[in-house]
């Protein structure tokens, strides 16, 4: 019986072999490449989430400063300042540039009566104009005080500050109307624990911004203050 020739049959199954098992192993690279770059969008994309939240706060506190009286320099309240700021009359075609990621991100907006205007709002409007203040900044300056600057050695603060500095903050805010308001310990009557107040509502926008433009997260929030 003649035997059949074999010869060079193993050396062309471990190119085979090699070759299947680098497809595999390119294959998972690739997959583990992806995981990791979704992982890094998806870690951005909270961290913008959380500075949209900030941009609310500064939003709120604006407004809680100027229902209270703005601080002077020494600390104390301007009381002659103190009041509900109302909407702005000044005339500039929007979107401002320090909020236009931000008002760019809202689609329902309407955009015929937004007016963008830098700084305290005037005490005696004269049109319709529905935007009251607007303000931004970066994350990095909102918590390197308080965060980076104490708990980091001098290269890990660097590399938090280069990283931080990617995303900024921008908020601008609009009076909506009159609106009801309870306040708690001031009733008039005998016992009860709450009382019905004219007051004014707010809508704020807030926006957290990544990177240029890359991730933009828009955030609202309703205030009403007494009047």
């Amino acid at each position: 019986m003649r035997k059949k020739n074999e010869k060079g049959f193993a050396l062309v199954l471990s190119l085979v072999l090699l070759m299947a098992m680098s497809l595999m192993g390119g294959a998972l690279i690739v997959i583990s490449a992806s995981d990791h770059q979704s992982n890094n969008i998806s870690d951005e994309y909270q961290q913008t989430f959380y500075v949209a939240e900030t941009a609310l706060f500064e939003g709120e506190k604006y407004l809680l400063n100027q229902y209270k009286g703005p601080y002077k320099n020494d600390g104390t309240r301007d009381l002659s300042k103190r009041g509900l700021p109302s909407n702005n009359a000044s005339v500039t075609n929007p979107p401002h540039p320090d909020v236009s990621s931000c008002f760019n991100s809202y689609s329902d907006i309407d955009r015929a009566t937004f007016k963008a205007v830098k700084g305290p709002p005037p005490t005696n409007p004269t049109s319709t104009a529905k935007q009251v203040v607007f303000g931004q900044g970066n994350y990095k300056d909102f918590i390197s005080n308080n965060i980076i600057n104490h708990d980091l050695n001098s290269a890990d603060r660097t590399k938090e500050q280069n990283r931080l500095s990617k995303f900024k903050y921008q908020y601008f805010l609009t009076q909506i109307g009159p609106a009801p308001f309870k306040g708690t310990g001031e009733s008039i009557k005998a016992g009860a624990t709450d009382t019905g107040k004219d007051g004014m509502a707010y809508r704020i926008f807030g926006c957290g911004v990544f990177d240029d433009d890359k991730i933009i997260v828009p955030l609202e929030s309703i205030m009403v203050l007494p009047r």
